[in-house]
């Protein structure tokens, strides 16, 4: 292990150290006060020369450029998820073994928010100043759709600032990303899927269970369940995103496989009957999904329900948002004496980053740069990040953390034994540098 690698451990193992779970509805503002204290010792020059700007739930600071150009924004959540489950390492221990640091928020995110702060941090020792306005966000409760990365792209709005570039995470540097596709890939977010919950709702007259009716609300429920499981009504679409990925995918693939990614603008209709039943990663990348992850009914067991319900957490694509999943289901629903109801929160996707433009091509060039061998690709990302806030201060939000994982790694996120490679660290404080000098 070199010196430099060394150094990057133990910072990120002291960041690991500091408990910063996130609960919905709850500020334990303790906690994250107590982050940034640990943060302004590990990274001294960055806290003492950058101006932090006043938000609450995150951190927001800003290095003045030397042009009043569009900025740039490098950002990384503080908080984790809830560490249930047998660890080999205390998961807030930051334990440094085997050549890895273990614990929650490893990968996500804290890996990738060191990487940023230590890149800034060795600028500021070179007296670098960077050409336009360099800015870092760390929110406090991206985990659980807290307001603090709504605060910070509000404020950067009230301001008016643009952003040529923002950095957030999302697709890393990883090894068959789909299978059969061999190499390593970049995988970068230029897009993320729009989000809701859809309450089904069925209503009935209750009463004692040993008498039941026909179509009890549950029973119901469950017809309109099973339907949506067993003749998924969701349309599949080919995105121009995800020809460019498989257009890419296709030079490291072999066989029938890299033959149909290759030629994937003349094989469409096959592709989308094919490829939703090859990989549900994929099938998600090209519909709109539906999880069905709560119900409730009556309160007792010997008693039938007036109202039962069930949740559908939904991620809308590109070509079939709120309004037209509504209009879909709504046929099926009333089969069933259901109604359905939208939650506030749902939101549309977003139009997707121009991957022939300034802000991919900077990204792109950069990994090209520092990952020789790997591809870099666009890829539609089915989870939500911060970075979907910014859209009112930016054209060019890019999910992309330069971090190797394996996929045994990334299946340890939101789960036990999560950890990342030391020798991961050194070049992606490198690309986060360059970055900062590529914009301008």
């Amino acid at each position: 292990m070199t010196e430099r690698e060394k150094r990057y451990a133990r910072l990120l193992s002291k960041m690991i150290q500091v408990e910063t779970i996130s609960e919905p509805g709850i500020i334990h503002e303790e906690k994250f006060i107590k982050s940034e204290e640990v943060l302004a010792n590990l990274f001294p020059k960055v806290f003492s020369s950058f101006e932090r700007l006043p938000i609450e739930s995150g951190l927001l600071m800003r290095l003045k450029g030397k042009t009043e150009g569009e900025g740039v924004l490098l950002m990384s959540h503080q908080d984790v998820v809830s560490a249930e489950g047998e660890w080999t390492y205390p998961p807030f221990s930051g334990e440094i073994a085997d050549g890895k640091i273990w614990g929650r928020g490893t990968v996500d995110t804290k890996g990738a928010l060191m990487c940023i702060l230590q890149a800034a941090e060795e600028l500021l020792e070179e007296k670098y100043i960077p050409e336009v306005d360099f800015y870092i966000a760390s929110s406090w409760n991206e985990e659980v759709s807290g307001p603090g990365a709504p605060n910070a792209a509000r404020y950067l709005h009230d301001h008016g600032v643009r952003l040529q570039l923002l950095m957030d995470e999302g697709g890393m540097v990883v090894d068959e990303p789909v299978k059969g596709i061999k190499g390593r890939f970049a995988m970068i977010g230029t897009v993320e899927k729009g989000y809701g919950d859809i309450i089904a709702i069925a209503h009935g007259k209750g009463g004692h269970a040993s008498a039941p009716p026909k179509n009890s609300p549950l029973a119901r429920l469950a017809g309109f369940v099973n339907e949506l499981e067993k003749h998924d009504p969701n349309t599949v679409e080919l995105s121009p995103t995800l020809m460019e990925m498989f257009r890419r995918m296709g030079s490291r693939a072999d066989g029938v496989l890299g033959f149909v990614l290759r030629n994937a603008r003349f094989l469409k209709p096959l592709l989308k009957r094919i490829l939703p039943k090859k990989s549900p990663v994929l099938a998600a990348m090209m519909k709109t999904t539906m999880a069905f992850t709560m119900a409730e009914g009556s309160l007792g067991r010997n008693v039938l329900p007036q109202v039962a319900k069930v949740n559908i957490n939904t991620r809308f694509i590109q070509h079939q948002g709120v309004e037209e999943t509504m209009a879909i289901l709504a046929p099926i629903a009333k089969k069933y004496d259901i109604e359905l109801k939208i939650e506030d929160h749902c939101r549309d996707l977003q139009e997707p980053v121009d991957f022939n433009g300034k802000g991919f091509k900077i990204v792109e060039e950069t990994v090209n740069e520092l990952f020789p061998g790997v591809v870099a690709t666009p890829y539609v990302m089915t989870g939500g990040t911060d970075a979907y806030h910014y859209r009112i201060v930016t054209d060019n939000a890019i999910r992309f953390a330069p971090l190797s994982i394996s996929n045994e790694q990334h299946a340890t996120v939101h789960a036990a034994d999560e950890n990342i490679d030391i020798a991961v660290l050194p070049p992606a404080v490198d690309f986060y540098k360059a970055i900062i000098k590529k914009v301008r």
